[in-house]
C-alpha cells in the first residue's frame, strides 16, 4: 500500500494541495482530488481536528474499546495526510505559510477575509507563490450583501429554493417545505470546487499563473436549481412542491405494487407505450388524453390513478423483471443497506475498505464513481487519525528536525 497522501499513483500525482477547510464542502472537494492523486495536506486545530470527528454518533471504536472518529469525519477525508497545527499562534501561521510555498493549490473555507490576520489571504500567498492555486469555500461569495455571513446546508437549501421545490404539494398530509437527505449543497459545492481548481491548474500549468477562485454554497445552490430553474424563466411561474412527481415529465414517480413501491420513469412516448403493453392495458397508451408527454403531464392525476390500478397488481420484483425485458426504467426503492447489497453495487466495487492500526474495525467508505481506464483512482489510505501525520509533513515539506519539532509540540504550535 502507498504511503498516505504520496501522490504515488494517479493523474494528479505531483500536485500538493494544502487544506485548510474543515466540515463537508471543501473536504469533499479535497477528497476528490485525494483520489485522484494529489497529496492533500489536511491542517487541523490540535487537540479537536475537523469540526466532523465529533459528528456522531455514529462513531468508530479504538482497540482499547474507546469511542474515535465518527463516521461522518470518514466520509470525506479518505487519502488524505493529517498535520495539526494552531494557525492563531504566529509560529504556526508562518508554518503554513512556508507549506503554501510549496504548494500548487490552497483550499479554505473559512469567513470571507477571516485568513488575512494570518498572512494566509490569496493575495499574500499569491504574492509569494505565483502559480498558487486558491479556492475559497463559503456560504454566500467573496462579494455583495451577504459576503460576511456564515453558509450552512440546510440554510442553503431553503434560500437556495431547493425546499421550495421538494416534499409533498402544499395541503398533503406533511406538505412542507423538505430538506434533500444528504447535504447536496455542500457536496455539489465540492464537485464545483474540484472542477475549477482542475480548470485553474491547467493554466498555471500553462502561463505560471495562479488565480483566486471564489465559490459560493448560495451560488451553487441556485446553479442547481437547473430545469427547474429555467422552467422558472420561461414561464414566468415559480415551480411548486410536487411530491415524487417531475414537472416535465409524466409518469415518473414511485407507483404502488403488491408488496411496495416502484418507481417507473418514462422519459419519451415510445417507453410509455411499451409500458402500457407490459402492464396490459395498451389501449391507454393510445388515449388522446395520454397520447404525447405534454398531454400526460397535463392530465397526470388521471393518469397516475390509472396506472397505479395496474401496477399494484403484482410484487415489485415481478414489475421490475417484466418492465426491464420491454426497456421501461424503473427500480425498487431501496433502503441504504440494500444499495451496497445489490448485485451492481457488488460488481463495480461500491465499498471500500481500509485499515487503521488504532482502530477496532476496517473503515468502510464509498467508493469514487470516477472510473479512469489508464489512470485509475487509487485507495493509498483511510481517512487519517488526528494529526498523524505532523511529523511526517514537517520533516518531508519543511526539512525540520525532531528537535525542532519536539519544541513546537512543547510550545502548543502543533
Amino acid at each position: 500500500m502507498a504511503e498516505a497522501g504520496s501522490g504515488a499513483s494517479g493523474p494528479l500525482s505531483g500536485v500538493s494541495v494544502l487544506d485548510l477547510s474543515r466540515v463537508l464542502a471543501g473536504p469533499w472537494a479535497t477528497q476528490l482530488l485525494a483520489d485522484l492523486g494529489a497529496d492533500v495536506i489536511k491542517v487541523e486545530r490540535p487537540g479537536a481536528g475537523d469540526d466532523t470527528r465529533a459528528w456522531g454518533p455514529p462513531f468508530t471504536t479504538r482497540n482499547d474499546g474507546g469511542l474515535s472518529d465518527a463516521a461522518y469525519f470518514l466520509a470525506a477525508n479518505r487519502n488524505k495526510r493529517s498535520l495539526t497545527v494552531d494557525m492563531a499562534q504566529p509560529a504556526g501561521a508562518a508554518l503554513l505559510r512556508r507549506l503554501a510555498g510549496q504548494a500548487d493549490v490552497v483550499v479554505e473555507n473559512f469567513r470571507t477575509g477571516g485568513l488575512k490576520k494570518y498572512g494566509l489571504d490569496p493575495e499574500s500567498l499569491g504574492a509569494a507563490n505565483p502559480r498558487l492555486v486558491y479556492c475559497s469555500i463559503t456560504g454566500f461569495g467573496q462579494t455583495g450583501p451577504l459576503k460576511n455571513r456564515a453558509g450552512y446546508d440546510y440554510m442553503i437549501q431553503a434560500m437556495g429554493g431547493l425546499m421550495s421545490v421538494t416534499g409533498q404539494p402544499e395541503g398533503a398530509p406533511g406538505g412542507e417545505p423538505m430538506k434533500v437527505g444528504v447535504a447536496v449543497a455542500d457536496l455539489f459545492t465540492g464537485l464545483y470546487a474540484s472542477n475549477a481548481i482542475l480548470a485553474a491548474l491547467l493554466h498555471a500549468r500553462a502561463t505560471g499563473q495562479g488565480q483566486h477562485i471564489d465559490m459560493a454554497l448560495f451560488d451553487v445552490q441556485a446553479a442547481m436549481l437547473a430545469n427547474q430553474a429555467t422552467n422558472f424563466f420561461v414561464s414566468g411561474e415559480p415551480p411548486r412542491r410536487m411530491g415524487n412527481a417531475h414537472p416535465n415529465l409524466a409518469p415518473y414517480q414511485p407507483f404502488p405494487t403488491w408488496d411496495g413501491e416502484l418507481v417507473i420513469a418514462v422519459g419519451n412516448d415510445a417507453q410509455f407505450r411499451a409500458l402500457c403493453r407490459a402492464l396490459g392495458d395498451e389501449a391507454l397508451a393510445a388515449e388522446p388524453a395520454f397520447l404525447t408527454n405534454a398531454a400526460r403531464v397535463a392530465e397526470r392525476e388521471s393518469l397516475v390513478g390509472r396506472l397505479s390500478a395496474l401496477t399494484g397488481q403484482r410484487t415489485t420484483a415481478e414489475w421490475i423483471q417484466t418492465l426491464e425485458a420491454v426497456g421501461v426504467p424503473c427500480g425498487p426503492v431501496n433502503t441504504v443497506d440494500q444499495v451496497f447489497a445489490e448485485p451492481q453495487a457488488l460488481a463495480r466495487g461500491l465499498t471500500v475498505e481500509q485499515t487503521r492500526p488504532d482502530l477496532a474495525d476496517p473503515v468502510r467508505t464509498v467508493a469514487s464513481p470516477i472510473r479512469l481506464s489508464r489512470t485509475p483512482v487509487s485507495y493509498d489510505a483511510p481517512p487519517p487519525s488526528l494529526g498523524q501525520h505532523t511529523e511526517e509533513v514537517l520533516s518531508q515539506k519543511l526539512g525540520l528536525s525532531g528537535e525542532e519539532i519536539a519544541e513546537l509540540r512543547q510550545a502548543g504550535v502543533i
